[in-house]
């Protein structure tokens, strides 16, 4: 009976025991079927079999603690595992999506070069079409002028005094190589020898020397204007001559004061020096433009 007695004892420290376990720590179904074992134990040590069974009935006690704190170790370890299996693929997954955004990235840059490098080569084929424009309005403009030029010509009879040739020193050009301080004409730069021709038709009114103006040849026109032709290499007319628009009456040269070959060139209101007018104004209401 005694033993009895202790055998109930110990059935129920034991279940007292596993029942706290499974209470406060929440035991799992290993660590309380461990309990449910040292009850099984007390259980045989009561029946009879004593000795061998119960011994190790009461050791599993410190069993079941070690069983726990092993599960609990483990579960930590598994929880481990996977919180870096979770960290690991959020890494990749942040990879991947770096790598398709930067692609992404690449692929609109190399969308919006190409449709730049399209965008100047059109650019460019517009400015080239709009200075072929511009380069043939220009061309048909200047062949306008040419025409009206030329058909004022021929109804003036008037041309410029050195075919193709424009004008150098400007009318009224200030500077110290004239004694009034400004030109009082146009020059017309060309080689020694080049034709000079009258403006107009008119009647030759002097020839010869003019001082400062070495050779010279002055023409009053049926308009009542003169003009002179100085500097001249030689002279082709005489006083009292009649010439007609185009008429060479002399050649370039750099007789008097000059610096070099060329043709001065005066539009007059009398034959003399100091009646100067615009020539190129004067041949402009001629129809002809030597500026």
């Amino acid at each position: 009976m005694a033993f009895t007695r202790a055998t109930e004892k110990l059935t129920e420290k034991v279940t007292t025991f596993t029942g706290k376990l499974t209470e406060k720590h929440r035991l799992s179904g290993r660590a309380v079927r461990s309990g449910a074992g040292l009850l099984g134990a007390a259980t045989l040590a009561a029946t009879g079999v004593v000795g061998t069974i119960a011994t190790p009935a009461v050791a599993a006690s410190g069993d079941t603690q070690k069983t726990y704190a092993l599960g609990f170790a483990q579960a930590m370890a598994v929880g481990d595992t996977i919180a870096d299996d979770v960290r690991a693929q959020a890494e990749a997954q942040q990879r991947a999506a770096d790598a398709s955004r930067e692609k992404a990235e690449a692929i609109a840059a190399d969308k919006a070069a190409k449709a730049e490098k399209v965008e100047k080569e059109r650019a460019a084929e517009r400015k080239a079409a709009e200075e072929r424009k511009a380069a043939e309005a220009r061309k048909a403009a200047e062949e306008r002028r040419a025409e009206r030029t030329a058909e004022r010509r021929a109804a003036s009879g008037y041309v410029d005094p050195v075919a193709g040739v424009n004008t150098t020193t400007l009318y009224k050009q200030a500077g110290a190589s004239w004694s009034s301080g400004t030109h009082s004409g146009v020059d017309f730069a060309a080689a020694t020898g080049t034709p000079v021709r009258s403006v107009g038709p008119g009647t030759v009114v002097t020839v010869g020397w003019g001082g400062a103006y070495g050779n010279q040849v002055v023409v009053r026109h049926d308009d009542g204007r003169y003009t002179q032709y100085a500097h001249l290499s030689a002279t082709s007319v005489s006083p009292g001559q009649r010439v007609d628009g185009g008429r060479q009456i002399g050649a370039v040269g750099s007789t008097g004061n000059s610096t070099g070959p060329h043709l001065h060139f005066e539009a007059r209101t009398g034959a003399y020096y100091g009646s100067d007018i615009d020539p190129a104004a004067y041949l402009a209401s001629k129809g002809v433009d030597i500026r």
